[in-house]
């Protein structure tokens, strides 16, 4: 399937204010969480300094596909609206710039093992000591305290560890990772919402605070109502693929040509699935099917029933007959297929943006819109050491002498 058309983004309202001007981040983190973090603070308007290592920086910049000599598609994907400095953090000289950046900005990100922001003097104790608004994240696998603190973790480790795993796939198979990382993804969102949490709470106290965030408790927390269920009945819940345990028919079913899926979240929806979609009012009149709680236990008949009669036709015959029946379906679409679809085109989410050494990249925007204060026009994200100069002369006030000794001794690679 050929990729879709993509068109230039749609420039932001002239004059428009954005949400978090003002706003300066020091961005230390790398690969998903941190970065996904930063990146939507930059998107609502923040000044975003991503401090990367001068010697490759990002990690995430070597993943494939590539783009360009320094970058990925999933680096552009993580770091939109950023400026990065390039600094060595091994260098004395490098870690004073990185001090500098700090004390000239309201918050700071970083999700580095535990120990080695303090070992270049970059804590909370020592940084808040002397920037009381500061607001201080940081991101971890399984926290900054505690007898796990010290293990590395990456997004499909605690999905196995908090029981999320556990409750996808099919019954009779092992536990199944979600194929995103949306454990990251997830602390990312979940570390943006403290962050502005924060923020406002300064307005209003007059000084910063310290945030910690955790993928293995953002797993935690993505297990949903499953979890509190278990510890209200003491049954464990268990996997149960494409099919719910609450609520029928909500499965997966294939037609005559591709997969659909459907979810009849009540009575309601049931009556018309049977009667309008699958012209069978009978089964909506059938005593042992009228309650939720009768399809539950009339669950493998029914999804047999509802099975044999999609089949009988292909998905765009079916999903159109459950559009004007009002019965929640969609098809199960390929990334090719939904990225090329019509509700992906009436909602704007891809486009094109200009990119310095490769005239433009594909753009995916955040989901959520604002109409006070439109999110930044999106600019791809930096090159390695980019904006180097830039931020030492333009945020630092350095002059020609320190740049040019910072370029010299290797503390500051310049891009």
């Amino acid at each position: 399937m050929n990729r879709p058309h993509l068109a230039p983004a749609v420039p932001r309202p002239a004059g428009a204010p954005l949400a978090l001007a003002g706003i300066r981040v020091a961005d230390f983190s790398h690969f998903i969480a941190g970065p996904m973090c930063s990146m939507i603070l930059a998107d609502m308007g923040a000044e975003v300094i991503k401090i990367e290592k001068a010697q490759g920086g990002d990690d995430f910049r070597n993943l494939r596909p590539k783009v360009g000599a320094d970058q990925s598609a999933p680096f552009l994907a993580m770091n939109r609206n950023k400026r990065s400095i390039a600094i060595d953090l091994k260098l004395e000289a490098g870690v004073a710039v990185a001090r500098d950046i700090v004390a000239k900005s309201d918050i700071l990100l970083e999700n580095f093992s535990g120990g080695v922001m303090d070992k270049f003097g970059l804590g909370y104790e020592a940084l808040s000591a002397a920037n009381p608004r500061l607001i201080y994240c940081s991101v971890s696998a399984y926290g900054r305290t505690g007898a796990q603190s010290d293990r590395l973790g990456f997004d499909p480790i605690t999905q196995a560890e908090s029981g999320f795993m556990s409750l996808n796939g099919e019954p009779d198979r092992p536990g199944m990772r979600a194929g995103p990382s949306i454990m990251d993804m997830s602390t990312a969102t979940m570390t943006c919402n403290a962050i502005l949490g924060a923020l406002f709470a300064r307005e209003r106290l007059g000084k910063g605070q310290y945030i910690e965030n955790a993928l293995f408790d953002t797993a935690v927390t993505m297990v949903g109502f499953h979890g509190l269920n278990y510890l209200v009945s003491g049954n464990e819940p268990t996997r149960f693929g494409n099919a719910s345990t609450d609520t029928v028919p909500t499965a997966a079913f294939e037609t005559a040509d591709r997969p659909l899926f459907v979810c009849c979240a009540n009575d309601r929806t049931w009556n018309r699935l049977a009667a309008r979609v699958l012209d069978r009012p009978d089964l909506a009149e059938n005593p042992g099917y009228a309650t939720t709680a009768g399809r539950i236990q009339h669950r493998d008949e029914i999804l047999a029933i509802v099975g044999r009669i999609l089949a009988t036709a292909d998905r765009a015959h079916w999903l159109a007959r459950m559009r004007d029946a009002g019965v929640p379906g969609g098809a199960i679409a390929s990334v090719a297929e939904a990225f090329g679809s019509q509700v992906m085109a009436d909602r704007q989410m891809l486009s094109t943006i200009p990119h310095p050494t490769e005239g433009t990249v594909p753009n995916v925007r955040l989901p959520f819109r604002m109409a006070g204060t439109p999110l930044a026009d999106p600019v791809a994200a930096p090159l390695l050491g980019q904006h180097s100069e830039a931020v030492l002369r333009d945020v630092l006030g350095y002059d020609d002498a320190a740049v040019a000794g910072l370029r010299a001794n290797g503390a500051v690679r310049m891009g």
